[in-house]
């Protein structure tokens, strides 16, 4: 079936009401980065050594991986019909034992780590595959963060992919009222990575920019966003980062994602 922003957001109500936990804010924000990935941008079958690799450092917004992973063929309905139920590995984080998910995820600032050493075996391999990470905005904040960026810099890892997630809000307050990120892409161009400032729910833009990647240097594309993207009562409301819906909350957010 075909993978697309709106069709994530649509299983990411379902399953967040299903379920009554939230980070739905935070998941709706990456729905269509993770529709480009899984959309095209991703090579290789689950079975293939020579696959792409993809690291949801974002582990609090799982459940749209998890809606990627679906629509993508990785996961069943009765997989996704699982999530957070017990027994399940459908976790609010990521699991590796999951089709489609090579590392656990969830303490942030790890995954972009994963990706790095994911992308140095690569290249000992000699294999042609990248590795692609998607981060949290508010994440940068970790210094481990920083380690990966330098360790990958200095080693040229020009076939790994970090995505952040720009859309300004974590758990506790605004990010630039937490600890500022501005200016982001001076940040990453001064520790010599290559930089794209891309519109985050602009499909076509991201796939453009990933599949033009010069050699040489990692990447980073800093996807603007906006939490809560397609449900107009969420969209930058700090409380759609823990909150669960209820009832009438589920119908009109329903009735706005449409599809």
């Amino acid at each position: 079936m075909p993978v697309s922003g709106r069709g994530i957001r649509r299983l990411v109500l379902e399953q967040s009401k299903r379920a009554n936990v939230g980070h739905i804010g935070s998941a709706l924000s990456v729905a269509d980065i993770l529709a480009t990935l899984y959309g095209g941008v991703l090579q290789g079958g689950a079975g293939d050594p020579d696959r792409d690799r993809f690291v949801m450092s974002k582990g609090h917004a799982a459940i749209a991986l998890y809606a990627a992973l679906h629509l993508a063929g990785f996961l069943t309905r009765d997989d996704l019909e699982s999530y957070i139920g017990e027994g399940s590995l459908l976790g609010v984080h990521p699991h590796h034992g999951l089709p489609g998910v090579d590392f656990s995820t969830g303490s942030l600032g790890q995954g972009l780590a994963f990706a790095t050493g994911a992308a140095l075996a690569a290249r000992l391999a000699g294999s042609q595959r990248r590795s692609y990470a998607l981060l949290s905005d508010a994440e940068v904040n970790e210094g481990s963060v920083w380690e990966s960026v330098m360790f990958a810099a200095h080693h040229r890892l020009d076939n790994l992919v970090a995505i952040v997630d720009l859309n300004g809000q974590q758990a506790l307050g605004y990010t630039a009222d937490v600890i500022s990120l501005a200016p982001l892409e001076d940040r990453w161009r001064a520790f010599n990575w290559d930089v794209h400032v891309v519109p985050g729910h602009d499909r076509a833009a991201m796939a453009s920019v990933m599949a033009e990647l010069p050699p040489g240097r990692p990447h980073v594309l800093i996807a603007q966003t906006t939490f809560g993207k397609g449900v107009s009562f969420m969209e930058g409301q700090i409380r759609w980062h823990y909150m669960p819906m209820n009832d009438e909350e589920y119908a009109i957010a329903l009735g706005e994602i449409g599809g």
